[in-house]
């Protein structure tokens, strides 16, 4: 890579918080390449059956055991089978930092309140096991497209969609999630790297915009914040105004937070509140066990990561969380023939009474979701598929929430078979020697699900859907 053309102002920035020395490591590892990594989804698999099954040559991100990197040279993760079964999730390693960290506990309810494209939502997705929820939130209904397609190939299960400004969503949910987390919107100094178009966005719109938007939505996530809660915190810049200045800020809206130290490893920095200009955040040592992440020192890009805790006690808890949590559940009934008929090829793996339809369309609604009326809502719960004259065709949501003993037609084929790019490319597929009912089959590969087709004779007829489709 050519040496980066830095803004005369970021580098006057970045040699008082280094020191000349130090950035001149810095600057010099900007024209390295970028790393290339992925992380596992464990919602659907384990990082030791995955790296049985893999055919990739990886080795461990060190801040987190689901996280490896690639050669691009040797392996293109993005244009595999695999990828598209949902295995696993292409991340800058840095960026795995803050969802790896923050404390999940079984039963949580949690916030993202800045998910798309939605490599943290994923994360958590997969964290929070059957009992918890999670509300995926982005403010941007065109970022959020990304968004809910991430989520619905890793086949998250308890998670809402919603595309709110915080206000909103703090007037809905005081005091209602045991964990926020929030990878602020920032200037991006730690991606310069990995797009030069960060640095024309840096000198266009500089830091002063994005501290203002970041204080802006500190002050409404700590609204819905419970008691004994916790926000993680972080950005991709190196800039104190929106680093440790912006937890100090947050530790101002609560008297009862308490910051909690991030778990540090090779080539993390601790925090610098001597970078700080307030007084305030230059007198609180606390500051420096939050964490920043460098290019010159990580394999990674530019980060920040900080959590803090409210360490209040609880006084209320039945009542605020009975009245909260949980609140939503299906108008009516679904009664219908079609999509009883569907069903009944599927095997104990969604009750009726958790199912909406709505204009026809049929929606499965998570365990503990919340009441989210008068919301902007992308997805309340999983899309199942849509009435269509007197038929029911499955979503491809649906599909990747299956496996191969949750229907009762599956083909199951291997990643190196040549039916499996055929499928992933909207091609009609041979079934083989096996034979299938007229209806649908589950295509499953090496017993993870990608999608549909429907037996037509001896062929099936791929029901991929379009916009997911291989080119």
């Amino acid at each position: 890579m050519k040496e980066l053309e830095l803004p005369k102002k970021f580098e006057d920035v970045m040699i008082r918080l280094l020191g000349e020395e130090d950035y001149s490591v810095y600057k010099e590892s900007l024209s390295r390449p970028i790393y290339k990594a992925l992380r596992v989804n464990t919602g659907k698999i384990s990082v030791e059956d995955f790296q049985k099954l893999c055919p990739f040559h990886l080795s461990p991100i060190p801040w987190t055991q689901k996280g490896f990197y690639y050669d691009e040279k040797e392996d293109a993760p993005s244009r595999h089978p695999l990828y598209y079964a949902g295995l696993y999730y292409l991340q800058e390693p840095s960026a795995m930092v803050p969802a790896s960290q923050i404390p999940i506990e079984e039963g949580d309810y949690v916030l993202d309140l800045c998910a798309a494209p939605g490599g943290k939502s994923t994360e958590l997705a997969a964290r929070i096991g059957t009992k918890g929820f999670l509300l995926s939130n982005d403010v941007s209904a065109s970022r959020a497209k990304a968004l809910i397609k991430n989520l619905e190939i890793f086949g998250a299960k308890n998670v809402c969609i919603t595309c709110e400004t915080p206000d909103r969503l703090a007037e809905h949910f005081p005091k209602f999630f045991d964990k926020i987390l929030i990878d602020a919107p920032c200037s991006g100094e730690g991606m310069f790297r990995k797009s030069g178009s960060m640095i024309t966005a840096w000198e266009q719109n500089g830091v002063e915009k994005f501290v203002n938007l970041q204080r802006q939505i500190l002050t409404e996530a700590v609204k819905m914040l419970r008691p004994g809660g916790t926000i993680l915190y972080s950005t991709c810049t190196f800039e104190p105004d929106e680093d440790e200045e912006a937890v100090e800020f947050l530790k101002k809206l609560n008297p009862d937070f308490k910051i909690l130290p991030i778990k540090m490893y090779e080539g993390f920095e601790p925090g610098h509140p001597e970078w700080c200009q307030s007084e305030e955040a230059r007198a609180d040592q606390d500051l420096r066990t939050t964490a920043h992440m460098f290019p010159h020192r990580v394999k990674g890009e530019g980060h920040y990561v900080s959590m803090v805790q409210d360490m209040s006690v609880e006084k209320d808890k039945e009542s605020w969380e009975s009245k909260a949590k949980g609140g939503y559940r299906p108008k009516k009934a679904v009664k219908n023939t079609e999509i009883d008929e569907f069903f009944s090829h599927v095997n104990g793996v969604f009750e009726i009474d958790k199912m909406e339809l709505r204009e026809d369309r049929l929606y499965y609604i998570p365990s503990g979701c919340p009441d989210l009326s008068g919301l902007r809502i992308l997805r309340r719960g999983i899309y199942l598929g849509e009435l269509k004259k007197n038929r029911f065709e499955p979503s491809q949501s649906l599909a990747m929430m299956l496996d191969a003993n949750s229907f009762d037609q599956v083909l199951d084929i291997t990643y190196e078979d040549s039916r499996a790019l055929k499928y992933l490319k909207g091609e009609t597929i041979d079934p083989g020697d096996k034979t299938f009912k007229k209806g649908y089959v589950l295509i499953t590969m090496n017993g993870f699900p990608l999608g549909f087709a429907k037996a037509a004779g001896n062929q099936l007829k791929n029901k991929y859907l379009p916009g997911w489709r291989m080119a």
